[in-house]
């Protein structure tokens, strides 16, 4: 039987991708390996999320710095949108394996252990579920509200320092933001401590002196995006 070039390199590259699909079939299949990509997607997220607060952070600079900082990143569309993308899909696997493991647990713990547990959880782990919800929900509202204008009637494009003063001028609307950002502090703060345990690189030993650097770290991304609207209603921004 003859084979080609062409043939050879099309078993060659079946051989190394069904390897591929089934690491990633039975990671997705093992309780370990979905709290893997529950970590990693989460963490991510955590990155970006820290480096959109820094970037809201340039409102306090001025119109121009926060209008520049915007135009800076709508000059690479491709790599903007590769972001957004590469977000969208974090997300989706995030929301996907902690949804998969909460119903795991629940049909794996009899219902009087449930209860038990769920009397001992902090506030922080009693909330991811809710509140990963809530935030969802938060951040459609947010795109909608500030990236497309659509629930802002006086939105212009481009002027990202008027449209969030703009935007963020009625007390209710700031109110949800700050909201927001506490809740995500909250979020982050049970998220992060969990992740490292997840990908096994917290050391039991450290545990205890590593959790007050994680609750900093969550109220410092907290407080970055609630001084925002706090900034706003105070009228330090205007």
């Amino acid at each position: 039987m003859h084979v080609t070039n062409e043939s050879a390199g099309a078993i060659a590259g079946g051989m190394e991708d069904a390897p591929a699909m089934h690491t990633l079939r039975e990671l997705w299949g093992s309780t370990v390996g979905r709290k893997a990509l529950a970590a990693v997607s989460g963490l991510l997220l955590w990155i970006w999320v820290t480096l959109h607060v820094l970037g809201n952070l340039t409102l306090f600079s001025g119109p121009a710095a926060a209008d520049g900082y915007a135009a800076v990143l709508h000059r690479a569309p491709g790599w903007l949108w590769a972001a957004r993308v590469g977000l969208a899909a974090a997300a989706a696997v995030h929301v996907a394996a902690v949804a998969s493991l909460a119903r795991a647990g629940r049909a794996a713990r009899p219902r009087h252990e449930a209860r038990a547990a769920r009397r001992a959880s902090t506030a922080a782990a009693r909330s991811m579920r809710v509140g990963g919800a809530l935030l969802l929900a938060f951040v459609g509202y947010h795109v909608a509200h500030l990236t497309l204008g659509l629930a802002h009637p006086g939105f212009r494009p481009g002027h990202v320092y008027d449209n969030v003063v703009g935007g963020l001028r009625t007390p209710w609307i700031a109110g949800v933001y700050a909201a927001a950002a506490a809740l995500l502090g909250l979020h982050l703060f049970h998220g992060l401590w969990a992740a490292v345990r997840s990908l096994g690189v917290r050391p039991d030993a450290a545990a205890g002196s590593r959790r007050p650097a994680v609750a900093l770290l969550s109220a410092a991304v907290a407080a970055g995006f609630a001084a925002i609207p706090i900034a706003v209603l105070a009228g330090w921004l205007r």
